[in-house]
Formats: C-alpha cells, sequence, structure tokens
C-alpha cells in the first residue's frame, strides 16, 4: 500500500534541521517496514501553502516566534481551516478514512490555542537542550511512548508555553496531559504542559520527538547558540549538554519510537479499514 504523508512547514523560511529529522523518520520507516510513504512538503507560513485533505497522515512542525502573533493572519486562518476538515472528516461515521495529525513544538502551542486547553504565556527565559520528560499517569499507558524511559529524554526549543490547563475543555474534549516539564523545586513556577493526545488522531509535544543527535550537535556547536546557552543555563550546563550527545542512544531511542509509533497506528487503521 502507499501512504501519502503532509509536512506542515511552520518555520517561516528560517533554516532549521527539524525538516531534515522529519523526512529521515520517514524514510527508515518506509525501508523498514517496506511500505511507501508519498511525503510532501508545504511551506505554511511565508507561502501560504495548505494542503487538502486527501493525505492520510500530517505532521505539523516546529517554528520560531511568537504563537500569538499570528492571530487572524491569513495562513493561520488557512491552516485552521485544513484542521477544522480534518476533524470534521474523523467526527463522520460515513467516512473511514480517518486523518492523523501530529503537532510539534510551535503546531503544538497553535493547536493547545484554538481548543483553548490552557494558557500561552511567554516564558522567563529561554528553554534549549535536552532534557527529561516525566510522564502523567495518562502517559504512561500511552502506546506511543511505550518502551521509553521514566523518564525518557527529548529536545525542548521553546520560548512560549502552555499552563493553567482548563479542565473543563479537557474533559469536553476527551483530551489528555501525558507529560509535564520536569520538577523544579528552585523555581517557584507551573510546569508546562509537555505532551498532549488530543483525540484518537490528533497528537502533540511541546518537545521535539524528531530531533536526532547529529542536528542536535550541530545547533550547540553554533556560537550564537553556544553563546545563549551560557548566558541563560551556565557553562557547566552546555558542557553537560555535549557530554550528553557522545551517548547518544537516549535521545535516538525518543526519535525512533514516538512519531514511527504515530506513523503506525495511522497505517494499522488504513490497514483495517482497506482489508
Amino acid at each position: 500500500m502507499s501512504v501519502k504523508v503532509a509536512i506542515l512547514d511552520l518555520n517561516a523560511g528560517h533554516p532549521n534541521q527539524g525538516l531534515r529529522c522529519i523526512q529521515d523518520i520517514l524514510v527508515r520507516y518506509s525501508q523498514k517496514n517496506q511500505i511507501a510513504l508519498d511525503f510532501e512538503i508545504f511551506e505554511v507560513r511565508v507561502k501560504n501553502e495548505i494542503p487538502d485533505s486527501d493525505f492520510d497522515i500530517y505532521i505539523s512542525s516546529g517554528g520560531p516566534g511568537s504563537p500569538l502573533e499570528s492571530v487572524g493572519t491569513e495562513w493561520e486562518n488557512n491552516y485552521f481551516g485544513l484542521i477544522n476538515e480534518l476533524e470534521a472528516i474523523n467526527n463522520n461515521p460515513d467516512r473511514l478514512d480517518k486523518k492523523y495529525v501530529f503537532f510539534i513544538c510551535h503546531s503544538f502551542q497553535l493547536i493547545c490555542r484554538h481548543y483553548q486547553l490552557g494558557t500561552l504565556s511567554k516564558r522567563k527565559s529561554t528553554s534549549f537542550g535536552i532534557f527529561p520528560i516525566p510522564r502523567t499517569l495518562a502517559g504512561k499507558t500511552e502506546e506511543l511512548f511505550r518502551g521509553l524511559d521514566e523518564p525518557f529524554y527529548a529536545v525542548d526549543s521553546r520560548d512560549w508555553q502552555v499552563v493553567e490547563p482548563d479542565e473543563k475543555q479537557f474533559i469536553t474534549m476527551g483530551a489528555k496531559i501525558l507529560a509535564l516539564e520536569k520538577e523544579r523545586p528552585h523555581v517557584n513556577l507551573e510546569r508546562c504542559i509537555m505532551a498532549i493526545r488530543f483525540n484518537a488522531y490528533f497528537f502533540g509535544t511541546q518537545f521535539h520527538p524528531e530531533a536526532d543527535p547529529v542536528g542536535m550537535k550541530k545547533l550547540l556547536l553554533e556560537e550564537e547558540k553556544k553563546n545563549q546557552i551560557i548566558q541563560v543555563h551556565g557553562a557547566d550546563k552546555y558542557a553537560d549538554m555535549l557530554q550528553f550527545l557522545d551517548d547518544p542512544k537516549k535521545l535516538e531511542r525518543t526519535q525512533n519510537q514516538i512519531i514511527p509509533a504515530f506513523i503506525n497506528q495511522a497505517i494499522q487503521a488504513l490497514q483495517e479499514t482497506y482489508s
């Protein structure tokens, strides 16, 4: 069978490692499972490129800038128009071709705002590095996290956060918080939401599950990023990040598990539908 994947690029024309990582995951999955994954990239924020609803899987990337400043823009209205269309297909009992969407970082913040699931606010300082991601009780039974350590490790790169979850809205939607920011006993700040299962077909992470050690090391060695980390977190933290990448298995385990497991779920559903 052939599976169509749309990659929604929200990087606004900025160079990044995330798109390469997403494509690498798709190619490896295709080769390993001998399933054709035909993917196409859509530049959402600059070119206002929006795919139609004929794709099976949609992966919506991270990106720079404020997730609030795009309210009312043409590209965002079109973006949410697509999301609403996919949601309508999934809610239609006569439609068997369900649509699976994975939201990463900036996309995660946008969809949380769209669903009014919490407060979207700017962090006091940039979070950038490889951090432990503790699961909630619901996260410990999440299929996409199966086989990962507790906590598992992932790349976190953001200036914004979703906090103060609206419990009533979560209950209404049937959404579940699966992971939270690591505990910081010395900081009197609420832990932000790091992963949500919105429904059976929509899933999102604040962290970057696509990130690999190669791309992360390349970023860390950039002079601007190095100075930023040292200024915010100190030289010891920067050295710890580099040392962590000398043993890349923890990060590779996250990259090889979460998005591939999401693709698995979508493909299994497709196979059951058309078998």
